[in-house]
């Protein structure tokens, strides 16, 4: 969330980087400086009181001590409102600090200055775009017809046993999936990011501190009876490795890697552009996140799209890079970076990953600090990015890599296969 130092002495800033946002809300702004303004002034008034209280206790022990018992029921009697009014005092401070942080939360993070204005995906920036499309044979399938033809993907058993958007993988099929989780996490431990095995459900705390919670509750499975929740991403559980952390400025950058199932409600989510892998439930991911120091955390942004793209290289897909305006981006990035790869069988680009710079957004939430050299502990800036997420790069390779004789295996994944086509 951001702070509210920050908030109180750039109103201005603040106000028009929201607008890049069309934030709906643009008030909240000035209730937060309000009730700032109050809590400011009953923390002084409790200060006061507090310390005028202190200083009285003292006084009347060390008359008693000395046998004027009289003087000291005196001052006593004078401060007897003391302990009442410090009650009252911290009770409004109490309220004003829960209203204060009910608002803040509903602030989203402020774009860097480099994201453009824009309302929907049709308003992001186009940044490069590697390679050409497919060429496929004249009776090309979409890749739900492929998985059908060949067997190796079943969308219907899948409802069947839980629902719609919970697909069952099937011999090639499957050792595909598990081919690509592999090939994400060699190449991710081979850049330098270690390896973490983390919780598929986290607790409310985690939810918060990254940002999933408030903002995205609804979209997240909830297990009720424990109060967890089924993790979106793995960014959730591994960010949160370092909540209430003081890391060393020399330890800078941090960075990890990890493999997790991920779940989304994906409410409201039908039409034929969901169709098949398009759009899951549950679905695979190789996750890498970053821990930085707030100078260099843009370079490590372009460093982690630069990664995310040799991955997608390596695979032989043609890809693109937008950057995100302000309508399309997350809730606590402040700037993102999304690949699409073409798909050419669908004709549409698929987005298979996003590489986001969270700033000090999630680190004020989380306590997540480092200290420098001078000793003063300040927020690390904190990244993630889509390793890959596997549906759409699975879905990409069947169509892309279709031939009339089978779907052939990209090169780089064949020793992970052990099979270099499906027929």
């Amino acid at each position: 969330m951001l702070q509210v130092n920050y908030i109180r002495e750039n109103r201005e800033k603040v106000l028009e980087r929201l607008s890049i946002r069309n934030f709906k809300q643009p008030e909240l702004v000035d209730e937060i400086i309000k009730i700032d303004e109050d809590r400011r002034s009953t923390q002084t008034s409790l200060d006061s009181i507090s310390a005028e209280a202190n200083a009285a206790a003292k006084q009347i022990g060390d008359l008693m001590r000395t046998g004027k018992k009289e003087e000291a029921e005196a001052i006593k009697a004078q401060t007897a409102s003391h302990k009442e009014n410090i009650k009252n005092l911290s009770d409004k401070l109490n309220e004003l600090e829960t209203a204060q942080h009910n608002l803040i939360v509903q602030l989203p993070n402020l774009p860097y200055h480099l994201v453009k204005q824009g309302s929907t995906a049709e308003d992001n920036e186009v940044v490069l775009t590697h390679g050409e499309p497919a060429k496929l044979p004249s009776k090309a399938l979409p890749h739900w017809e492929l998985a059908a033809k060949y067997d190796i993907i079943d969308f219907e058993l899948g409802v069947k046993i839980t629902g719609a958007g919970f697909p069952v993988y099937k011999g090639k099929g499957a050792r595909l999936q598990r081919a690509l989780i592999n090939f994400f996490l060699d190449h991710a431990t081979a850049a330098g990011y270690k390896e973490m095995q983390v919780p598929h459900l986290v607790n409310a705390a985690s939810g918060f501190g990254t940002g999933q919670l408030p903002d995205k509750e609804g979209q997240m499975y909830h297990s009720t009876v424990d109060d967890l929740y089924l993790i979106p991403t793995a960014e959730v559980p591994v960010t949160n490795l370092y909540r209430d952390v003081i890391v060393k400025e020399e330890d800078l950058p941090i960075k990890n890697t990890a493999y997790t199932p991920c779940f989304r409600r994906e409410a409201g989510s039908y039409g034929a552009h969901v169709r098949g892998l398009n759009r899951l439930h549950q679905f695979d991911k190789v996750e890498v996140v970053q821990i930085t120091h707030p100078d260099k955390s843009y370079e490590t942004l372009e460093d982690m799209s630069q990664y995310v793209q040799s991955l997608l290289q390596e695979l032989g897909l043609h890809y693109r890079v937008l950057r995100l305006c302000g309508g399309d981006m997350g809730f606590t990035s402040a700037m993102t970076y999304d690949m699409e790869v073409w798909s050419a069988a669908q004709e549409r680009w698929l987005e298979v990953s996003s590489v986001s710079n969270f700033e000090t957004y999630q680190s004020n939430r989380l306590k997540l600090r480092f200290k420098g050299k001078e000793g003063k502990a300040q927020l690390a800036h904190s990244l993630n990015g889509s390793a890959l997420a596997l549906p759409r790069i699975v879905a990409s390779i069947l169509e892309n890599y279709q031939t009339e004789n089978g779907i052939k295996i990209p090169e780089v994944l064949v020793k992970y296969t052990g099979f270099d086509v499906i027929n």
